[in-house]
């Protein structure tokens, strides 16, 4: 029987919202300001790696401790850099190839969102918040 560490689930919630505020500013982004789907994609996935790490931090793994700010949100961009390639390229390679992708940007944004799911849990987990 496999077992599932007590904050997956929280992580995953942290993830929802992620995903909220990710769609939300690229539909935002590319819809009322004309930013193309990749640009704004970029700017989407910062605004919410960052509200992600501030949940994460305070909710999940409450490990907020003596870390200094940015070193710790350095970390986690760095450390989340894996998942958060894989995510983009998923979405990307959705847009390019898949025309109901390119109508529908959310589910750009939901396959890559899946994809990087675990690498950012383990990384996250093991490298930026280890106790």
């Amino acid at each position: 029987m496999m077992v599932i560490p007590r904050e997956f689930p929280r992580f995953c919630a942290v993830g929802a919202i992620g995903f909220v505020v990710d769609a939300g500013v690229l539909h935002i982004l590319t819809r009322q300001f004309g930013l193309d789907p990749y640009s704004g994609r970029f700017i989407s996935f910062l605004l919410a790696a960052t509200v992600t790490w501030q949940l994460n931090r305070h909710y999940t793994f409450k490990a907020a401790g003596e870390v200094r700010l940015y070193q710790q949100w350095g970390r986690y961009v760095a450390a989340n850099a894996m998942g958060g390639g894989l995510n983009y390229l998923t979405y990307a390679a959705g847009v390019m190839l898949v025309d109901i992708v390119q109508q529908h940007l959310l589910l750009g944004v939901a396959a890559g969102s899946a994809v990087g799911l675990l690498v950012n849990y383990a990384a996250s987990r093991y490298l930026v918040f280890r106790r």
